[in-house]
């Protein structure tokens, strides 16, 4: 059987090649005068945090899979399981509030589900799952997979239910054209709406509460340069946060060949067409606002694509749009949060099911 094409794909290939190492990473340490302390450990493949207080946060947990159904995946059998989660982290202990849809190989590696979470403002909690793959592929997966690629409100109590499916409005209408497939990862919350980067359909979606999808941006792809040529790469959106003017920012990972330093920053404003607002930055995750400035984090600051391990990286913005790299060591960072008091937490080993952790870096 044809393995399905995913924009993801050569992410799973490099998180393949690298998954091995992180068991024997030490710790996260000294970064220059900047230093890092494990706060939550144990996590299944973590990825978005939304911080409550210092000491009190949600991740979600992109899961380990389960017993099937089963398709083939680039390594062999990704299977499906319901060992995602939305978890509220208190002082370092983990509290399981809901289970949701995994994908992964049988170790728990190569995971996707559970990609983001954001609080509404009456207090339920939504979340984004991933998938990764067009309507084929989670058919593939059996009632199993039915709630993957979607968006998702949970009450506090553990209760779910899903407000909009992402990949049904992705094969109705395909906004920015090419491979009709979804892997819905970045949510910002906006009164009674949901602002959601779809990493695999290229755009930025406002879902209201009611279920009611709308597309606010497209991002193409663009030729980079590959070994003397030049080939279409995908934008890849990761993550979406609102700045001091009110506009929308989103940041994208790329695709295939994963550029070192071509990674963009887009400035998004409903009914205009996107703009580049920053530029040179590699394989971007998640960003957050803080007194005026903007911090990137990268999943991986040397590419995905290298020859050596890939290692993530915390940067700051500076006005004068310089770049300052505030720690980098990080293996797979997905996610960032900041304290009130100026620290940064996040959620690192973001591809290690078990091994996840949440980290708290003093600036």
């Amino acid at each position: 059987m044809t393995v399905r094409r995913t924009r993801f794909r050569p992410l799973l290939l490099a998180v393949a090649g690298t998954l091995s190492i992180a068991l024997l990473l030490p710790p996260a340490s000294a970064s220059g005068d900047v230093r890092a302390r494990t706060v939550a450990s144990g996590l299944n493949n973590p990825r978005g945090i939304f911080l409550v207080t210092g000491r009190s946060y949600f991740v979600a947990e992109g899961g380990i899979g389960g017993s099937g159904p089963c398709q083939p995946g680039p390594f062999g059998p990704i299977c499906v399981g319901l060992t995602g989660a939305v978890t509220h982290v208190q002082n370092g202990t983990l509290d399981r509030l809901v289970n949701l849809p995994s994908i992964a190989s049988p170790d728990g590696s190569l995971a996707f589900g559970p990609h983001d979470v954001a609080i509404g403002d009456e207090g339920a909690l939504f979340a984004t799952v991933g998938l990764g793959g067009d309507p084929a592929y989670r058919a593939g997966f059996g009632p199993a997979g039915d709630d993957l690629a979607t968006l998702v409100r949970i009450t506090r109590s553990g209760q779910m239910r899903v407000v909009a499916d992402l990949l049904a409005y992705e094969e109705a209408h395909d906004p920015a054209g090419g491979v009709e497939e979804s892997d819905p990862y970045g949510i910002l919350r906006r009164g009674d709406s949901s602002i959601v980067t779809d990493a695999g359909a290229n755009d930025l979606l406002k879902v209201t509460d009611r279920g009611r999808i709308s597309t606010l941006a497209v991002f193409p792809s663009r030729m980079v340069d590959f070994q003397g040529g030049e080939v279409p790469m995908d934008a890849v959106p990761t993550t979406v946060v609102r700045g001091p003017d009110g506009a929308y920012y989103v940041g994208q990972l790329t695709g295939f060949p994963f550029p070192l330093h071509g990674a963009r920053v887009f400035r998004v404003v409903p009914g205009e067409k996107p703009t580049v607002w920053a530029r040179g930055f590699t394989n971007i995750i998640d960003m957050a606002f803080h007194n005026g400035k903007l911090y990137v984090l990268e999943i991986a600051h040397n590419s995905l694509a290298t020859t050596s391990t890939p290692f993530g990286a915390l940067l700051r913005l500076n006005r004068d749009g310089s770049k300052t790299v505030l720690f980098k060591d990080l293996f797979f960072p997905t996610s960032l949060a900041f304290t009130s008091g100026g620290d940064a937490l996040v959620t690192n080993c973001g591809i290690c099911p078990g091994g996840g952790e949440v980290l708290r870096i003093g600036l």
